[in-house]
Formats: structure tokens, sequence, C-alpha cells
């Protein structure tokens, strides 16, 4: 069955990660997080399928999609496969007497999207990239954290650290280069949506500090900064593949609220 085929698939590179991480191989799962901040859109299961078929894929949609968008997917082209929800439609009655949504999810199928190299057709338009400067980003995620209630304050008492979070507070360093101070911003906001709940106690420093690292590395990424720090301190995790898959769940949801409220909606 090809969903099943669909999940071993994405569970062997989960697998393989984790492998290469107890060799102290770092660079894959710097591949995972790169795709990550690419394909933000897409669940954690659908952006590992993605880069383990498609490596040097750089932008997905389906066949539809690209015909919307005024490009038709080359004859022969190799679809990747993903999981996408199989929706059950509720009756008017029943979904009139709901507050939630008139469709719910019963399981899974497979479906096929086709990176941009294997279409042809109207020029696409470029995904936004701050070329090593984070321009307007810094607002919005300074934005960002203000919707959530989350007080932003400059220190320089807090040098020799760039950035410090506490509940309801960060603290920066003043006097950071613009990509710095993304980049430490977006660390602490990652601290401060998934380290701060009843999940802290069972986490150490270090798998807290490399969930932080790995979502500036993503959110960071998206927008075209590199984020050298983070690239270095990915090595983590002593070969435990639940933990692992455990963490990269929240590294990708977090990742993906981040950058869903500071990118653009095109």
């Amino acid at each position: 069955m090809k969903v099943e085929q669909a999940k071993q698939i994405a569970s062997k590179a989960i697998e393989q990660l984790s492998e290469a991480l107890e060799r102290g191989h770092s660079e894959t799962l710097r591949k995972y997080l790169a795709a990550m901040a690419m394909f933000h859109r897409y669940s954690l299961h659908n952006i590992m399928l993605i880069a383990s078929q498609r490596p040097d894929a750089t932008r997905v949609a389906g066949f539809q999609t690209w015909k919307q968008l005024g490009r038709n997917v080359k004859k022969g082209a190799k679809g990747i496969m993903i999981l996408a929800p199989v929706v059950l439609r509720k009756s008017r009655e029943e979904a009139a007497s709901e507050e939630n949504e008139s469709k719910t999810a019963v399981g899974f199928r497979v479906v096929y999207v086709f990176d941009q190299i294997d279409t042809e057709g109207e020029p696409i338009s470029e995904l936004s990239s701050a070329q090593g400067d984070p321009a307007g980003y810094t607002e919005r995620l300074k934005q960002f954290i203000a919707v959530r209630g989350i007080q932003l304050e400059y220190s320089g008492t807090i040098y020799p650290a760039q950035g410090l979070c506490s509940a309801g507070k960060i603290v920066l360093l003043p006097g950071q280069s613009a990509a710095e101070e993304y980049a430490t911003l977006a660390h602490e906001t990652a601290h401060a949506i998934l380290h701060f709940q009843e999940r802290r106690a069972g986490t150490t420093k270090r798998v807290r500090e490399t969930e932080a690292e790995a979502v500036a590395f993503v959110v960071c990424e998206a927008i075209g900064l590199k984020a050298q720090n983070s690239a270095d301190y990915i090595q983590l995790y002593s070969g435990d593949k639940e933990t692992l898959a455990e963490s990269l769940e929240h590294v990708q949801r977090t990742s993906a609220e981040i950058l869903a409220a500071i990118m653009p909606t095109d």
C-alpha cells in the first residue's frame, strides 16, 4: 500500500538521521532543517519525504497548482510522494450543530508534488530572500512576540550572552548586527514558545538549547540568512530516534508558526 510505503520512507529517514548524528555527523540534520525552511507549510513527515526523495528540490507543488501558476509539469517527470489527509465532509445538520469545521480528517492518502525544475511555462516569482540582511523581518518577529504577550527589552548587563529568555520576557544585548539580532531573537522566541511549559521538566538544557538553535537555523534560512552559529551548534540526541523525532516535531511546528506570521503570504 502506498500510504505505508510513504510512512516507511519517512521513518527510514528519521532512522538514518539518528544514525548520522550518533556518528557525530550533523550535516544530515542541517539538510533536513534547510528543507524545513524551504517547505515550512508542510508537516514534518512530508518534509522528510520530500528531502528523502528529492534532496535537490527547491519549490514543490501539485500538478493542478503548477497549472494555476501558468506552468505545466514536463512529460515523464517523476512526482514526489507525500501524504494528504482524507477528509470526510459532515452533513449540514452536523456542521450546523457544531462550531468546528464542517470537515474532518479520517486518514491519509498518497498524492504527488513536483519540483519547479520539472515544470515549464510562465516565469516563477522569486521567493523572498534577505541575502544576509533581515530587512523588515526583525520587526515582524517583534510584532509576533508582542501579540503573544512577550515583553522585549535590551540590556548590556546580560553580556556576554546575546540574548536571554524568561517566562513572558526576552532580553537582547544591544549593539548586535542586524543579522545577529534577528538570529538571536529567533532563538529566544523559540525558547519562549517551547520551553516554558510542562515539557520543560522533561528536557535537558542541551536539548532546549539545540531545539532553539534548530528553530533559529530554520527561521534564518527561510529568509536567506546563513546562521553559522546554528549550523555549528546542531549535534545532539545520542542516537535516540524517539527523542529525535519528537524534538524535530516541536522544531518544525515552532518554525512553521513563526514563519507563517512573518513571511509574505504569496
